[in-house]
C-alpha cells in the first residue's frame, strides 16, 4: 500500500443533519456497521457506487463511422443470403 501524504487526502466533514447533500457521523457509523467495515470503507463504497452510476463505464469512441469504415463492413460481412429464425417461443398452430 502506498505511504499516505497530505497530497492525496482530503477533509471530510460530516454534516449536522442528514439531507441529499451529506450525512451525520452517527448516520456514516451505522452504514458502516450494517456493512461490517469502518467509516472510511462505507465512504469509499458508497463512491464507488456513486462513480459507477453517474460516469461512463466505458472510453468514449471516435464518433460515427465514415463512409469508408462502413465500405469494410459491407465488404467483410457475409451479403446477399436472407435467412429467417424460428422462434419456439409461441406456439402457431396449423390450420
Amino acid at each position: 500500500m502506498p505511504a499516505r501524504t497530505t497530497a492525496n487526502q482530503i477533509a471530510f466533514r460530516y454534516r449536522s443533519v442528514d439531507s441529499t447533500s451529506g450525512v451525520t457521523r452517527e448516520t456514516a457509523k451505522r452504514l458502516a456497521e450494517y456493512l461490517g467495515v469502518d467509516e472510511t470503507q462505507a465512504i469509499h463504497q458508497a463512491l464507488h457506487e456513486l462513480a459507477v452510476r453517474v460516469l461512463p463505464q466505458y472510453e468514449p469512441d471516435d464518433g460515427p463511422l465514415t463512409a469508408g469504415q462502413v465500405r469494410q463492413i459491407k465488404k467483410r460481412a457475409p451479403q446477399g443470403e436472407k435467412r429467417s429464425v424460428r422462434s419456439s417461443l409461441f406456439n402457431k398452430e396449423t390450420a
